[in-house]
């Protein structure tokens, strides 16, 4: 039963810090680009439009996804409560490769949003 406990707390990691990070992108980027906070990619950092643009979009993105695989995550893991630990880590294994494998599609959707936003040259269209 501890050991569902744990990988109950583990799973919500990840959504959490999404929500988190999500709703700090969203409203408050960072004032200048750089290399060291914020979401960086050769694209994103061409002008302070892009910078912009790039981690509202991502960042409200990440909130939402947040949310969704937080519920997602939390109805998943209720019904293994009783299960053996051998399936509550495989369950637990399971959910959080999933996790994983959104947030770097919502990299690839970001980087999609900003091509169709910006021109070659990365002037709004």
């Amino acid at each position: 039963m501890w050991f569902w406990w744990f990988m109950f707390l583990c799973n919500l990691f990840i959504p959490i810090t999404l929500i988190i990070l999500g709703k700090i992108m969203w409203k408050h980027c960072p004032k200048k680009i750089n290399r060291i906070i914020g979401y960086r990619t050769k694209r994103s950092m061409k002008n302070m439009d892009t910078w912009k643009f790039a981690h509202s979009y991502c960042g409200s993105l990440w909130w939402k996804i947040g949310w969704i695989m937080l519920f997602i995550s939390i109805l998943i893991q209720i019904p293994f409560f009783y299960c053996n630990e051998n399936c509550i880590g495989v369950v637990c294994g399971v959910i959080c490769t999933i996790q994983c494998i959104i947030l770097i599609v919502s990299i690839f959707l970001t980087e999609n949003a900003l091509k169709k936003t910006f021109f070659e040259n990365e002037i709004r269209k």
